[in-house]
């Protein structure tokens, strides 16, 4: 049986006593049989109809006709995932920002990474080390050109 295939069916009579709701529907056996139900269960049948064709039709809107495949999946990506050799690159760079870091005197290595890494600013660190915010900035800035000038050797 298809998906949405209405296996009963929905009867409204109107007579002179009357409006008669019935439902009819064939069981496992192939038996046809006939109910007669309440107003209330007959709409309540009718709403269920109306939110299924409006989820089916709301399904048809929004399904997706063409092949996804991989290339449009990177294409739609927020991040595209990075080449083989990008990753290499990234890591090798990585390594030589670590290694000029670790080349820094002790002072310059705590107080740069404390506000690269850790993202404390000046007034935060300066208050760790007992100094001033200004010899906390001087020394980041020295650091940081420390590094910069290691890194364009091998870049």
């Amino acid at each position: 049986m298809a998906y949405g295939a209405k296996t009963y069916t929905l009867r409204e009579e109107s007579t002179e006593s009357g409006t008669r709701y019935s439902i009819s529907f064939k069981d496992g056996q192939g038996e046809h049989h006939e109910l007669e139900v309440s107003e209330q269960l007959f709409f309540e049948f009718r709403q269920m109809e109306r939110r299924n064709r409006n989820l089916q039709q709301w399904n048809q809107r929004h399904r997706e006709f063409n092949e996804v495949w991989d290339e449009t999946l990177y294409r739609r990506a927020l991040r595209v995932p990075k080449t083989l050799d990008e990753r290499m690159i990234e890591k090798e760079r990585n390594e030589m920002f670590y290694k000029a870091v670790a080349r820094l005197p002790e002072i310059q290595k705590r107080r740069f990474l404390l506000y690269y890494e850790y993202d404390l600013n000046f007034y935060q660190i300066a208050e760790m080390e007992h100094c001033t915010a200004s010899a906390i900035q001087k020394s980041v800035s020295v650091a940081r050109g420390k590094v910069k000038a290691e890194m364009r050797k091998y870049l």
